[in-house]
């Protein structure tokens, strides 16, 4: 199944998310290869990765905004897939994603009595003077 297939057009360039069952807005890119964006919804650039910055171009098309640091007023776009609540979340941040993924690992192990609370052990110190 491609990218696309499965989604159902709406009108004026709107899909519905085979997913979620939402509205997404399928945009052309610079090379006019379609992405699917969430439908009037702008974000302050700062705030997304910058490889998910997607900003709109006075013809229509959208590119990427890899800029860092973004100037504090730029806003972007965002794909559909990073809020569609139907689809997990892509890996932005690898390192958070690993913390995540052991934090999950070491809360299954607390609620299994696996694990105690890290606690130091009852010992009277020397008297060192």
């Amino acid at each position: 199944m491609g990218a696309f297939e499965g989604e159902r057009l709406l009108g004026a360039g709107q899909f519905t998310c085979p997913f979620c069952g939402l509205p997404q807005e399928r945009v052309m890119t610079l090379e006019h290869d379609p992405v699917l964006l969430e439908p009037d919804i702008t974000v302050e650039a700062h705030l997304v990765p910058a490889e998910h910055r997607w900003i709109a171009l006075s013809d229509g098309r959208v590119t990427v905004y890899g800029v860092c640091p973004v100037d504090g007023a730029q806003r972007c776009r965002i794909e559909h897939r990073l809020a569609c609540a139907g689809q997990q979340l892509p890996d932005l941040w690898p390192w958070l994603t690993a913390l995540r993924e052991e934090n999950a690992r070491a809360a299954a192990r607390r609620a299994a009595g696996e694990v105690a609370p890290m606690l130091l052990p009852q010992i009277e110190l020397p008297d060192a003077g």
